[in-house]
């Protein structure tokens, strides 16, 4: 297979497995610009995603140039300050266990280690987790909210649309980011966005042309096999 984080053209057509074999977490981007047309293709088709009753309770704010440097600069330098934010909401469980811990662990020190970040590195630790708010130097960040009085079924609808942008993107040849990191900012994200009240911050996403030279980009994440989480039913109990 080829290298999956290596850009194809944008405009090349993937397939559905192809694209969905093809997505990763890309966590260094080229500054290539991505055109409003093209940012605009992707969300259009993500929002042929499936929601109850089809309320589709999904809000984006699409940031690149200027406004999108200002607030990953004081993103950054929060993050880089020693403030750690305060969550939004809870994103992992309390108490953790096997066999989430172990796959935490390992997806955690495979990215240090294609980095070259040892274990006791804390230093350059807290710095690649910046750069979780400048959005990887992506040319495009997005910003997700819902509103607070959505319940969990929302949530569920909330993210086959992000799985939606991010096949989307690969269709087109694009790379994205996942990034849960963003709510823990989300107070001054959501006065420099003028986002109301009654919308909380659910996460970022960063979307742009992956750079094939960055080693993070080469590592993959390992998956569990099939038989581990899939049961073919042929009698009831």
């Amino acid at each position: 297979m080829p290298d999956s984080a290596a850009p194809p053209p944008v405009g090349q057509s993937l397939s559905a497995e192809e694209a969905i074999r093809s997505r990763r977490s890309i966590r260094a981007f080229l500054p290539t610009p991505v055109p409003d047309e093209t940012v605009a293709r992707i969300l259009e088709l993500a929002a042929r995603a499936p929601s109850g009753s089809n309320i589709q309770p999904w809000r984006v704010r699409v940031l690149r140039g200027a406004p999108l440097a200002t607030l990953t600069a004081e993103l950054h330098a929060l993050s880089l300050s020693g403030d750690g934010g305060a969550e939004e909401y809870a994103y992992y469980p309390r108490k953790w266990r096997e066999p989430y811990l172990a796959r935490r662990r390992k997806v955690g020190w495979d990215l240090y280690g294609a980095l070259g970040i040892g274990k006791t590195d804390t230093g350059r630790m807290r710095e690649q987790h910046a750069r979780n708010f400048l959005f990887f130097d992506a040319p495009v960040g997005l910003i997700f909210t819902i509103d607070r009085d959505m319940e969990a079924g929302s949530w569920l609808d909330y993210g086959m649309f992000l799985q939606n942008i991010m096949i989307a993107a690969r269709g087109v040849g694009l790379h994205t980011c996942p990034q849960a990191a963003f709510m823990l900012y989300s107070t001054v994200i959501a006065e420099r966005l003028a986002i109301p009240d009654t919308e909380m911050v659910i996460c970022g996403m960063a979307l742009g042309h992956a750079d094939p030279a960055a080693p993070e980009n080469r590592f993959e994440t390992v998956r569990e096999p099939l038989e581990n989480f899939a049961h073919f039913i042929d009698t009831l109990a």
